[in-house]
């Protein structure tokens, strides 16, 4: 039986290994920035699509919640629910993200808009 003496090559095993690690935690922290940015563009969505309802609401329930619906299109995202309280517009929209390490999600965003109290 012959015995290595040597440790010739543990230097490049060991950089392997430190950038496999790298790698691994650079895709999760990429993965949670998809994650953070698609949630951020839903809560723009749901912002966009209420003040657009809002701003149709003299026109009836329906076409406010067109207008919201149309403005979430554009945006990519689909309307969960419309709802009309009083002079108010309460819009849920749903967008999906891709996470390629834990599959599509869904990312909801709830947004309120209306005349001022005062």
């Amino acid at each position: 039986m012959r015995r290595i003496a040597d440790e010739r090559g543990g230097a490049t095993v060991f950089a392997a290994c430190a950038m496999c690690g790298l790698l691994v935690v650079a895709l999760l922290i990429v993965q949670f920035g998809a994650a953070v940015s698609a949630r951020h563009n839903a809560q723009s969505a749901a912002d966009l699509a209420a003040l657009a309802a809002a701003g149709e609401l003299d026109r009836g329930d329906e076409a406010a919640c067109t207008a919201a619906s149309a403005v979430a299109d554009r945006m990519h995202v689909r309307v969960r629910s419309c709802e009309v309280q009083s002079w108010d517009a309460v819009v849920t929209v749903v967008g999906r993200v891709l996470l390629s390490t834990f599959g599509a999600k869904d990312v909801v965003a709830v947004a309120r808009a209306g005349p001022v109290d005062e």
